[in-house]
């Protein structure tokens, strides 16, 4: 394949008798060896397993599910870099380019090793704790924007200490609580409470899920939810309290899961989804937030705000180094007229 990703998302665990993982989900898994390719939407979380290859359409099996659940569309969206597109054979014909993401489609990750792992020039990267050549924190620091650098030792002076819980199933219960918070601040759709019990119960046990807490004067002021899968270390979620807003808590909590994944001996740091490059980002706040600036889009339609709403987290993402990876956009297979509808409103929801 052109790309191999072990995504997390696919691991069997998310998806295996857990409704706290998906809740509204079904997915077909269509693989191209090891690259797992979501996705079927439908009412009911149930599950279909892998199909040989990935076809220039959805098979008669993903057809046949999809009219059970009385889906009206099926959605492909592939963790596949935008450079690899054609060698993959995407987008498949007969489809129509989705009216909004599933994936974050500008992914900024950091690598840990050299040659970077997922540049798609290189040769296929090492198995996982045998890198040829692990950065230094040194290095890293380095290639960081100067304000990050200050941030994370102006944390430091300031007293604040961060955490990988002991007792992640426990301390996610101080996450949901800043999580709310940060929500009502921010005014995005979360994900459930129940999702991210599930989430850090089902993958904290085999330490494949690490819960960060952020402590100022003796309160959480700031904390995460992060992942661990084949030598990648992901950051899921975040949240902080308003309270402590000029204490850049979450630079030094992502400085923190960085160093703890050289140790682990990853091979990549993912931040996921940032703004499209061409747009503004917002100017630094301590706390990583930002606000989401005014920001030009490819198609956009009257009334649009031009909000990304990836613009606030951009800035913060970007001031550790890394690279960017495009991903392809997701496509949808209608297989009723009642996807007309659907589309309809998602290109009305995307413009306002």
């Amino acid at each position: 394949t052109p790309f191999v990703h072990p995504c997390h998302c696919e691991e069997p665990r998310w998806r295996r008798g857990n409704p706290g993982l998906i809740p509204t989900l079904l997915r077909v898994i269509l693989s191209v060896e090891r690259c797992a390719l979501p996705k079927l939407y439908a009412k009911e979380g149930r599950i279909s397993r892998q199909s040989p290859s990935l076809p220039d359409t959805p098979t008669t099996l993903h057809e046949t599910i999809a009219e059970q659940h009385r889906c009206s569309f099926i959605r492909m969206s592939p963790f596949l870099p935008a450079e690899a597109s054609a060698k993959a054979g995407w987008p498949p014909q007969s489809a129509l380019p989705s009216p909004l993401h599933l994936l974050a489609e500008h992914v900024w990750y950091l690598p840990l090793v050299t040659p970077d792992p997922w540049n798609t020039n290189n040769s296929p990267r090492p198995p996982v704790g045998e890198g040829p050549g692990v950065r230094a924190e040194e290095d890293l620091l380095k290639a960081m924007r100067k304000t990050t650098r200050n941030l994370i030792r102006r944390a430091e002076k300031d007293g604040v200490e961060i955490i990988a819980s002991p007792a992640p199933v426990r301390d996610v219960e101080a996450f949901i609580a800043l999580h709310e918070e940060t929500r009502r601040r921010h005014h995005f759709t979360p994900y459930t409470n129940d999702f991210f019990r599930a989430q850090v119960t089902r993958f904290a046990a085999q330490g494949e899920c690490t819960v960060y807490l952020a402590r100022y004067q003796g309160e959480v002021a700031a904390a995460s939810i992060h992942m661990h899968l084949g030598g990648e270390t992901s950051y899921h979620h975040g949240a902080s309290a308003s309270k402590f807003a000029k204490i850049p808590t979450s630079y030094l909590l992502q400085w923190t899961a960085i160093r703890d994944a050289l140790k682990r001996g990853d091979h990549v740091y993912n931040f996921w989804g940032i703004a499209p490059m061409t747009a503004p980002t917002p100017p630094p706040s301590p706390d990583g937030r930002g606000e989401s600036p005014l920001s030009p889009f490819v198609g956009k339609g009257p009334g649009d705000r031009g909000r990304h709403p990836f613009s606030g987290v951009t800035l913060f993402k970007t001031g550790f180094g890394g690279s960017l990876l495009p991903l392809v956009h997701c496509m949808d297979f209608p297989l009723a007229r009642t996807y007309t509808l659907t589309r309809i409103f998602e290109q009305l929801r995307k413009w306002r």
